[in-house]
C-alpha cells in the first residue's frame, strides 16, 4: 500500500493478533469470541476506525488463522491491512507489524499506536486523548490506571509482602511511540517483554503515564467476557 508524504506528526496502529489466549477458556482464539454481539477484536478495530488522525494501520495475525478473513468479509475494516506475520509471542507479532509499515512507507519520525487486540472497551476518545498528550513529547507514552487495590507479593500461595501503591500504575494499550525508536528498542529488547513501554524503559528513556480508565481492561479470564458485555451494552 502506497502512503502518502511526510508530515509534522503522522500517526500509525499496530495491532498484534496472533496469540490464542489460554486463560479465557475459549474453544477458539479469545480475539475471535463474541461479546454484545461482535467478535471481540471487531470492536477493537472499530475504535480505531474513529480515530480520523490515523493514516493506516496493521493488523498482525498468526500465519495460520483461519478466522480473520470471515470476520473482515462480514466487518470490513478498510483502516487495517493484514499482516500473517505474527510471531509466538506478543513482542515478535508487533516488532513483525512495525517492520511491516516500515515496508510500506512509514518513517522513523512517525508515530504509531501498539494495542492489544483484546482490550476491546478502548474508546475513540482514549485513543485520541493518548495522541493529544504524547505527540509532542520526546519520549511518547502509554494509557495506565492508577493502581486502587492493595498490592501483595505471594510466596507459595502466602502474601509475603504488602507493596506501597502509592506510585504504582497498571500498564494498558494503546502505548505510543515513534516507529524508529520502537523498533530500535524491540530489536535490542528480546522477543519475552510483555508491552512497548519495558523496551523502551530498557534504553534508558521514561515513558509519558497518560490516565486511562478503569473500563480499558484486557479481556483475560472468563468471568471478563461478561463484564465486557455489560459495559458494551451499556454504551448502546
Amino acid at each position: 500500500m502506497s502512503l502518502h508524504l511526510p508530515t509534522p506528526n503522522r500517526f500509525f496502529a499496530v495491532i498484534p493478533c496472533a496469540g490464542f489466549g489460554s486463560r479465557a477458556g475459549t474453544d477458539k482464539p479469545k480475539q475471535y469470541q463474541s461479546i454484545a454481539g461482535l467478535p471481540m477484536v471487531v470492536h477493537t478495530l472499530n475504535a480505531f476506525a474513529g480515530v480520523t488522525r490515523l493514516a493506516h494501520g496493521v493488523l498482525v495475525l498468526a500465519p495460520d488463522d483461519v478466522h480473520m478473513d470471515g470476520v473482515l468479509a462480514a466487518h470490513p475494516q478498510p483502516l487495517f491491512e493484514v499482516s500473517r506475520t505474527g510471531g509466538l509471542t506478543r513482542a515478535q507479532s508487533v516488532l513483525a507489524g512495525l517492520r511491516e509499515l516500515v515496508r510500506q512507507g512509514a518513517h522513523d519520525t512517525d508515530w504509531v499506536l501498539v494495542h492489544d487486540a483484546a482490550r476491546c472497551l478502548v474508546t475513540p476518545e482514549q485513543i485520541n486523548f493518548l495522541i493529544d498528550a504524547c505527540q509532542h513529547d520526546s519520549v511518547g507514552g502509554l494509557l495506565a490506571h492508577k493502581l486502587a487495590d492493595t498490592l501483595k507479593v505471594e510466596l507459595n500461595g502466602r502474601v509475603a509482602q504488602t507493596v506501597d501503591r502509592v506510585d504504582k500504575w497498571l500498564a494498558q494499550t494503546p502505548q505510543m511511540f515513534r516507529a524508529g525508536l520502537l523498533l530500535r528498542a524491540l530489536t535490542l529488547s528480546g522477543s519475552e517483554l510483555t508491552d512497548e513501554a519495558s523496551a523502551i524503559e530498557a534504553l534508558g528513556l521514561c515513558p509519558l503515564l497518560v490516565a486511562g480508565t478503569a473500563q480499558n481492561f484486557k479481556v483475560t479470564y472468563p468471568e471478563d467476557f461478561a463484564l465486557a458485555a455489560a459495559i458494551l451494552n451499556s454504551r448502546h
